[in-house]
């Protein structure tokens, strides 16, 4: 097993290079070593996916390059802020859609966003200014006075990604944006983060659809076993092939069923 003393020493990452800079990015649970200290460079301007299995390690790589999850080694830069020396120069930076995160629920929807707005040192009206449009722009006007509890899942998610964008971030770090979403949503929120990053803008998502990723992002890294295994631009990591039936190749598993003859036998 990966020691984590083994891990590269940190390094620096000037003000002018990438969106985010990972580097040799660790994390241990017990005795399981969750990141294995990854490199791993986000490029300005780019559509980034990440993609691995479940358990690759890549809500736990978001988490410490978000600053949720501090790392037992390496380091994370956004913009060229350490996110672990720096946090206040780089958290101004991101805005985030974790997975999980818990909310305040008891708010309405549109409190929910106004309230990050001014945790984010906005003006209170020019939070209550983008809380309205981002209700409007993403189709939460009726919903917008119910209690965030009272929400389905599809408008959580909504709701939560509203709180990332009020503050106008350069970088969006988004875990599963697309989850539970509903096609109408998931087109209206393409447009929301294809318009952001036209504009000079950062998104870097995770997500187990491939095809989403294949259609969407122009850059993509693989990440199974806490590694990266390829990181690049899209048509470099597919190699003339599918993203799915690459990122196959590359975990590695048998896509064959064995048994289950019973489910092809129809009955009378």
């Amino acid at each position: 097993m990966t020691k984590m003393t083994d891990l590269p020493a940190p390094q620096g990452v000037p003000a002018d290079g990438p969106a985010i800079a990972v580097r040799g990015l660790g994390k241990r649970f017990g005795e399981v070593i969750a990141v294995k200290g990854i490199d791993l460079d986000v490029p300005r301007g780019s559509f980034f996916g990440l993609v691995g299995p479940n358990g690759a390690g890549k809500t736990t790589t978001l988490s410490m390059v978000t600053g949720l999850l501090r790392p037992d080694a390496g380091q994370a830069f956004v913009l060229g802020h350490d996110v672990w020396a720096d946090p206040l120069a780089a958290k101004r930076l991101l805005g985030v859609l974790p997975d999980g995160l818990k909310l305040f629920d008891r708010l309405t929807g549109i409190q929910l966003i106004t309230y990050a707005g001014l945790l984010r040192g906005l003006s209170r009206d020019l939070a209550a200014e983008r809380a309205a449009e981002l209700v409007a722009a993403l189709g939460l006007t009726e919903a917008q006075g119910k209690l965030v509890v009272d929400y389905s899942a599809g408008m959580t998610k909504k709701v939560t990604l509203a709180t990332a964008l009020v503050h106008a971030p350069r970088v969006l770090v988004l875990d599963e944006p697309f989850e539970a979403v509903d096609p109408v949503s998931a087109a209206t929120i393409r447009r929301i983060l294809a318009g952001f990053v036209d504009s000079g803008g950062t998104v870097v998502l995770s997500s187990h659809v491939m095809d989403l990723v294949e259609r969407i992002c122009s850059h993509v890294a693989v990440i199974a076993d806490g590694s990266v295994l390829a990181a690049g631009g899209l048509d470099d990591v597919r190699a003339g092939r599918s993203l799915e039936e690459r990122f196959v190749d590359l975990v590695g598993g048998s896509t064959e069923v064995v048994g289950l003859s019973w489910l092809r036998t129809s009955s009378d």
